[in-house]
């Protein structure tokens, strides 16, 4: 009796909310549609938020943007709130009962992240926009907390990294899918590669970005002995379609990350230590520094603009006489170093680069899509960025969050002997890697695109380092 009278009560809900949506939907009132999936996403959360959090990076490609809400401040939707209720809960959580594995606060990335997270803090108090600047640091924090901190949770589980990564090549390739065929239609016209792939990347620079990041995975997949030959098959596919979407996406700095990353995966097969690599790396930046009017004088005389050519379009990448992308950067540099020099200790604060540029941009500098209003994006580094927005100490507390992740990448790829684990380091670090170059370009990490991932392999090496390092040891045991 009991039964049929729940049956009875899930008959009568259902035909009710036919009955309103559709009324709903004659008065043009859209918003109802959206309760199962917000009751959905509320299960969820309450009863499997491993699930949840997966759900949100298969969604994160899909995702739309929508800029300038309540003084300029961005939100992607449906991912940001439903990122933000994880952080929330998560919170409600340790505040009743500490989770946090203790391990976990003692690796030196958690506390290169925690370092650079009350700097953040700081200099948003003394920041001039100090709404801005909160804004700024919540969203960073709702990042790092779900996809580092719960990542890292996430992949206690080995198979989850490949989960993860699968979800976002999965969903990517839709926007991919989309992106090629509207370009088609014009012909793959260079000009209109920079927006072709909105509304759901705002230009091709954060799409490129994304296709070299996950490029090495897919290589992997292809080439992973453990699985069948049709999913081998179907990454070969999804490898080629991404290849593709690269090239025509027209971005430049993404082809060179992929060249750095091949580069440093020769100097893994050749076994030689991150710190070698880190101080013949800031040798060539201290030579580069001693003869810059002699390497600006170079790339001077390069007046290759951007062209639909391919070997054309590469070498425009030194060209800073005539290219407009590449003057623009400069531009945006320079002033990044001007307001710097006024600040340089506790900077202007996060996220306030956008509002505060424009006084500090010099006549003989702008180009033709520079703006007076300093309305149009930020500084287009994840390290100038942070140099005049937190000062010395931001930008430095950030590089050494990368430093530490690549010297723990190094010593993972080095130290373990099961191949699939060694391999999945191999790869997460070689498109890490990619987002390292591309960062000294452009600036993503304050989006849902780049920072899913971003956080995301940060926390797969962090949980092999944790959990995985010694698995073939595991799975003996399993075998046994």
């Amino acid at each position: 009796m009991l039964k049929q009278k729940n049956i009875k009560w899930v008959y009568a809900l259902s035909i009710a909310f036919i009955l309103i949506n559709a009324l709903c939907t004659f008065f043009e009132f859209y918003y109802f549609n959206l309760i199962p999936a917000a009751i959905l996403v509320l299960l969820l959360a309450l009863f499997s938020l491993d699930k949840l959090i997966l759900v949100v990076v298969f969604l994160t490609p899909l995702a739309i943007n929508l800029q300038n809400i309540d003084g300029g401040f961005g939100l992607s939707l449906p991912t940001e709130p439903i990122i933000f209720g994880i952080m929330m809960i998560f919170i409600f959580k340790q505040l009743h009962s500490n989770t946090i594995d203790a391990k976990l606060l003692k690796h030196p990335i958690t506390m290169a992240i925690i370092i650079n997270l009350v700097w953040l803090f700081i200099t948003s108090i003394t920041s001039d926009l100090p709404v801005v600047s909160f804004k700024f640091l919540i969203a960073r924090l709702w990042f790092i907390i779900v996809f580092y901190f719960l990542g890292t949770q996430l992949f206690k589980k080995f198979n989850n990294i490949k989960i993860f990564t699968w979800l976002y090549i999965l969903s990517f390739s839709i926007i991919l899918v989309y992106t090629l065929y509207s370009h088609a239609l014009v012909n793959f016209d260079e000009q209109i590669a920079n927006y072709i792939m909105s509304p759901f990347y705002n230009d091709h620079t954060i799409y490129g970005a994304m296709l070299a990041m996950f490029i090495p995975l897919l290589i992997f997949y292809t080439m992973n002995k453990k699985y069948t030959g049709s999913i081998k098959f179907a990454a070969f596919l999804f490898l080629i379609l991404f290849i593709v979407a690269l090239v025509f996406s027209y971005t430049r700095a993404a082809w060179l990350s992929l060249v750095v990353a091949l580069l440093a995966y020769i100097l893994l097969l050749l076994k030689i230590r991150f710190r070698t690599i880190l101080i013949g790396f800031l040798s060539i930046c201290a030579i580069a520094l001693f003869y810059q009017t002699e390497i600006i004088m170079k790339l001077e005389k390069n007046r290759q603009d951007a062209s639909q050519d391919f070997d054309k379009h590469i070498e425009s990448i030194s060209n800073i006489s005539t290219d407009a992308s590449n003057l623009e950067r400069l531009n945006r540099w320079n002033a990044a170093f001007r307001m710097f020099e006024e600040r340089p200790i506790f900077g202007w604060g996060p996220g306030t680069y956008s509002f505060e540029y424009a006084p500090f941009q010099h006549a003989h500098e702008k180009t033709i899509i520079s703006t007076n209003m300093g309305d149009k994006g930020n500084a287009h580094s994840e390290y100038i960025g942070p140099l005049c927005e937190s000062g010395v100490l931001g930008a430095l507390t950030f590089i050494i969050i990368l430093i530490v992740v690549l010297s723990t990448g190094f010593r993972l790829y080095y130290t373990i002997q099961e191949n699939e684990t060694k391999k999945m380091v191999l790869v997460i670090l070689l498109g890490f890697i990619t987002y390292v170059v591309h960062g000294g370009l452009n600036n993503f990490l304050d989006t849902d695109k780049a920072s899913v991932p971003f956080w995301g392999f940060v926390a797969a090496l962090v949980a092999i380092d944790l959990y995985h390092k010694n698995r073939e040891e595991e799975v003996v045991e399993v075998e046994n």
